[in-house]
């Protein structure tokens, strides 16, 4: 009864409590531990990156669902990959982006004008890559 995932008093760990960064007495460190692995490998060769569906990103930024899909669909976020079943899926840059647009949304930008700023990074971005 006390091994329930979700239960404090239980002594299974879930994926959560393994995480490399968090501070958690419980969390394996050292030789063996998760803590060490260069980002992007693991034991099993290359760990892939974790990508973010709507639902996800809204929980930790605080904007609406239908906020974060319009700005997708607007050219604003750019999709990782989709899911089968046709879900975006998007990579962490997508915080980075939002906080962007949210700090030029503060500062009374337009979407326009936010559209173009964003059209110019990417451009720039592009032409360093090459």
């Amino acid at each position: 009864m006390n091994d329930v995932p979700g239960n404090p008093s239980s002594n299974q760990r879930s994926a959560s409590d393994l995480s490399p960064g968090r501070d958690n007495a419980r969390a394996p460190r050292g030789a063996s531990g998760f803590g060490e692995l260069p980002f992007g490998k693991g034991p099993f060769g290359v760990v892939p990156p974790k990508l973010y569906r709507i639902g996800e990103i809204v929980e930790h930024v605080g904007m609406s669902r239908q906020t974060v899909h319009n700005y997708a669909i607007m050219g604003l976020l750019h999709e990782a990959r989709w899911t089968p079943g046709g879900h975006r899926l998007f990579d962490e840059s997508v915080f980075e982006r939002l906080g962007i647009i949210a700090d030029m949304k503060s500062r009374k930008r337009s979407l326009q004008d936010i559209r173009e700023y964003f059209e110019r990074l990417d451009a720039q971005q592009e032409t360093q890559a090459t």
